[in-house]
C-alpha cells in the first residue's frame, strides 16, 4: 500500500502510541480526583499543555483541550461571536474554509449574524486588502485558515493579522493542517485564537485544541464541570492529550527533515505529472503551499473512477477534502479558484509523508499516467475534443497557404 492521503488523517507514531498507553491500563484516574492516581493524570495533562504551548510561544493556560479542529472552529467562531454580540455582528472570513469554519458561518447567519465570503485569486490567496477593505464598524471577528486543506496554499496570515489587531478585530485562524507541519508563532502573527488537530501530525484521533489569546473573551461551548478552566465541561481524554503533546514534541523535532523531504518528492511528482500528462492544471500556489500537498485536475475524467483504479493498485488518495469525498458536489475550494465543474470534478489530491519514497512516486507517477490515459480512451468528450484540435491544427497550414 502506497498511503498519499495524510490531509485527511495520519498513521499514528509508535512513540506516541507508547505515550499514551500507560494512560489506558495503569494511570487511569479521572484528572479532577484529589487521589494520587487523578493528579498523576492531572500533571500529564498540564505537562502535555505546556509543550503545547511551547510550540506556539504561548502559555499553558491560553491551551484548551477539545475533541478536535471541528469542535475547535466551532467553539471560536460561536462563542467569540456571543461573547462579542454588543461590539457588531459581522465576520469576515473566506470562500475556500473548511466546512467546520464555513457551516458555521452559516449557521451564524441564520442567528442574525452578517458574514463576509471574501474571494480568492487563481492560487488560493486571499488578498490582504481585500480583507481590510471588507472590515465595517460592526466586524467582530476574522477567520481565515492558515492552509487549504484541498489545494494546500498557504495563506498571508501575517498580513492579515497586522490588519486585524490594527484594527481592534479578533482574528481566528484554523491552523489543522499548518500546525506540525510549518513553523507557527502566534505572538509574531498576531493570531487570537487558532484551532488544532492531533491526528494531522502522526498523533491520536478525537484530540485537538483552541488557543485562545489571554484577554479574549469567549463563552464556555460546553456545559457542566470545571475541566478547562469552566469553558469546556467534560472529563478529560488524558491519553490522547498525552498523545497529543508527544506527537507536538515528535513534529517540532522532525519538521526541518521532514519539510525537506516531502517537498523535494512533492515537486518530483508534480514535475512527472505535468510533463507526461497533458491536460493537466495544478492547483494552488505552486510555491506557497503545504510541503506534502500535491493537487491536480485532469481535464476529460472523472476523479472517483481514479480514485477506484488507484485503490485498485494499492494507492490511497483523495480527491478533496476528507470531510466530503462521499459528497456528488464539486469542490468548493476549486470552484473558488475559478475551476470550471468539469475541471473540479476531475481533481486528484495526494498528501504525502515523511515515510514515502522517490520509487513510490514513480509508480504512482506510472499508474496516475496509466489510468488518466484508459479513461480518457472511453470519453466521448476527449473523442470530440482531439477531433476538434485535429481540424484546428488542419485548418492552419490551409489558411497560412491562402
Amino acid at each position: 500500500m502506497i498511503y498519499l492521503d495524510n490531509a485527511a488523517t495520519t498513521k499514528t507514531a509508535p512513540e506516541v502510541v507508547d505515550a499514551m498507553l500507560p494512560w489506558f491500563t495503569e494511570c487511569y484516574g479521572n484528572p479532577s480526583a484529589i487521589y494520587s492516581l487523578g493528579s498523576q493524570a492531572k500533571k500529564a495533562v498540564n505537562q502535555a499543555r505546556r509543550g503545547i504551548a511551547d510550540s506556539l510561544g504561548v502559555k499553558a493556560e491560553e491551551i484548551y483541550f477539545t475533541a478536535g479542529g471541528s469542535e475547535s472552529d466551532n467553539w471560536a467562531l460561536k462563542a467569540a461571536a456571543e461573547a462579542y454580540g454588543s461590539k457588531g455582528c459581522h465576520l469576515i472570513t473566506t470562500k475556500i474554509e473548511h466546512h467546520a469554519v464555513f457551516h458555521t458561518c452559516q449557521y451564524l447567519e441564520k442567528k442574525g449574524y452578517t458574514v463576509t465570503y471574501l474571494d480568492v485569486d487563481e492560487d488560493g490567496l486571499v488578498d490582504p486588502q481585500a480583507v481590510r477593505a471588507a472590515i465595517r464598524p460592526d466586524t467582530v471577528l476574522i477567520s481565515v485558515m492558515f492552509a487549504n486543506n484541498e489545494i494546500g496554499t498557504i495563506e498571508p496570515i501575517a498580513e492579515i493579522g497586522a490588519i486585524a489587531r490594527e484594527n481592534g478585530i479578533l482574528f481566528h485562524t484554523d491552523a489543522v493542517q499548518a500546525y506540525g507541519q510549518i513553523p507557527i508563532s502566534v505572538g509574531e502573527l498576531k493570531i487570537d485564537m487558532l484551532s488544532a488537530s492531533a491526528h494531522k501530525l502522526n498523533g491520536p484521533k478525537g484530540i485537538g485544541f483552541l488557543y485562545v489569546r489571554t484577554g479574549v473573551r469567549i463563552h464556555p461551548f460546553i456545559h457542566g464541570g470545571a475541566q478547562e478552566r469552566n469553558r469546556r465541561a467534560g472529563t478529560e481524554n488524558v491519553p490522547g492529550i498525552v498523545g497529543f503533546g508527544a506527537a507536538v514534541e515528535r513534529a517540532l523535532r522532525l519538521m526541518e527533515e521532514k519539510s525537506k523531504k516531502e517537498i523535494q518528492l512533492r515537486d518530483y511528482l508534480i514535475r512527472r505529472i505535468e510533463t507526461e500528462v497533458p491536460y493537466v492544471m495544478l492547483n494552488g500556489h505552486r510555491e506557497k503551499r503545504l510541503p506534502n500537498n500535491v493537487n491536480i485536475g485532469f481535464r476529460f475524467i472523472e476523479g472517483e473512477s481514479l480514485l477506484i483504479m488507484l485503490d485498485g493498485k494499492g494507492i490511497c488518495a483523495s480527491s478533496g477534502s476528507a470531510c466530503t469525498s462521499g459528497s456528488l458536489d464539486p469542490s468548493h475550494v476549486l470552484l473558488a479558484i475559478g475551476r470550471k465543474h468539469e475541471e473540479a470534478h476531475g481533481s486528484l489530491r495526494l498528501t504525502l509523508s515523511e515515510e514515502n519514497t522517490r520509487e513510490e512516486m514513480d509508480f504512482v507517477a506510472e499508474a496516475v499516467k496509466g489510468i488518466v490515459e484508459r479513461l480518457r480512451s472511453m470519453s466521448p468528450l476527449y473523442e470530440d475534443f482531439l477531433k476538434a484540435e485535429r481540424r484546428k491544427q488542419s485548418a492552419e497550414p490551409e489558411a497560412a497557404r491562402k
